[in-house]
């Protein structure tokens, strides 16, 4: 996370032991983070010991009484109120005025009079220094992942990600406890953010599909999952926003691939929704029954999964090549799927790993 030259050097020695069929992504940048004075997660070296992957810090960033701010105007919103709370370079970004201010060049040189203040030249600086940083760990991930393309044929596998509308208000905006008594004391006011924030997950979606060769764009869902929520209310306050967003990322060409965390099983139902064109998404599975997925999508979206993690980190090559083995006798032999860990990779064992890849490899069906 610190030395960006030792990252691109593990990412290729990862796709140079292991062959996956498209490339991981890199390690997020610990120098990023410290620059921006980062409040809403903990790494290595800040709250963490050196082994530890980083981790969010779930709170209520976003005040219960900010809703109708939100609604009202989401940059604007982000930009005076909320990301101040996420960092501290970001605070002085709260005193510019609305750039819809600046409509006629007479009021102009009253308009710019936010940015000579002292407080606001620092925590520009401080951003600046942060994209150098920023920039920095991209050329080092690009310098491998074009490595990688060139010498061994593996290309990028996604674009970039965004989120479900309810999982930006649920996770880094009103935390768990936050979002669950919204649910109940103002649903109205979580729809109505909820469907105003569907605008902006198409267009940074759609954005980053387009300077990339992947047209395929990560949903990494939470709070969906069984267990968060009932049925009544997945199809309420999740399922529709999501759906939207889905809806017009695939109008624009982008594949979204939705990383279903946690178990699905209850909501399979639900998401094999024939408003949405056959074939146009990816399901990828943690927790969910594959066999039930593959049943219940099977013709209507490809799934993927569902190795996992701990089998991956805890188990024997024997007992990774039984799983997988099992996997691929209920899932592929219709075609429509992708042989994937069920979460992230942080702890697997790397003969555990390289079972799983050579028993996909080597199965015929």
């Amino acid at each position: 996370m610190r030395d960006y030259q030792k990252m691109g050097a593990a990412l290729v020695r990862y796709h140079e032991d292991f062959r996956p069929d498209v490339q991981a992504g890199p390690v997020a940048p610990a120098g990023v983070f410290e620059l921006l004075g980062l409040e809403m997660v903990d790494w290595p070296g800040r709250g963490l010991s050196d082994e530890t992957p980083w981790q969010y810090r779930e709170g209520e960033y976003m005040h219960a009484g900010d809703y109708d701010a939100l609604i009202a105007d989401p940059e604007g919103y982000f930009r005076r109120v909320l990301l101040p709370r996420f960092g501290s370079a970001f605070a002085p970004l709260a005193g510019l005025n609305p750039f819809t201010d600046f409509m006629e060049a007479a009021s102009m040189p009253f308009q710019l009079l936010p940015f000579a203040d002292p407080a606001l030249v620092e925590g520009v600086r401080r951003l600046a220094d942060a994209a150098r940083e920023a920039l920095a760990w991209l050329a080092a991930s690009r310098e491998a992942g074009a490595d990688v393309s060139a010498r061994l044929g593996i290309p990028p596998e996604i674009a970039g990600s965004v989120k479900a509308p309810y999982d930006v208000l649920a996770d880094t905006l009103r935390g768990m406890r936050g979002i669950a008594r919204d649910l109940l004391q103002r649903p109205d006011k979580l729809l109505e953010a909820a469907k105003r924030l569907v605008a902006p997950m198409v267009s940074l979606g759609t954005r980053q599909a387009a300077w990339s060769p992947s047209p395929l764009v990560v949903f990494w869902l939470h709070k969906g999952a069984d267990g968060f929520m009932s049925d009544e209310q997945f199809r309420t306050f999740y399922w529709p926003t999501l759906k939207a967003v889905l809806a017009g990322l695939i109008e624009e060409g982008v594949v979204p691939l939705l990383f279903a965390q946690g178990s699905y099983l209850s909501r399979l139902d639900v998401i094999a929704d024939g408003d949405l064109p056959s074939g146009s998404v990816l399901w990828a599975f943690d927790q969910t029954d594959m066999a039930t997925a593959g049943a219940k999508l099977g013709g209507y979206a490809c799934i993927a999964g569902n190795v996992p993690t701990a089998l991956l980190a805890l188990g024997t090559p024997a007992e990774v090549e039984k799983y997988v083995t099992g996997l691929l006798e209920a899932c592929a032999g219709r075609g429509g799927f992708v042989l994937r860990s069920g979460s992230a990779l942080d702890d697997a064992r790397p003969e555990n790993l390289a079972a799983m890849f050579e028993t996909g490899r080597r199965w015929k069906g």
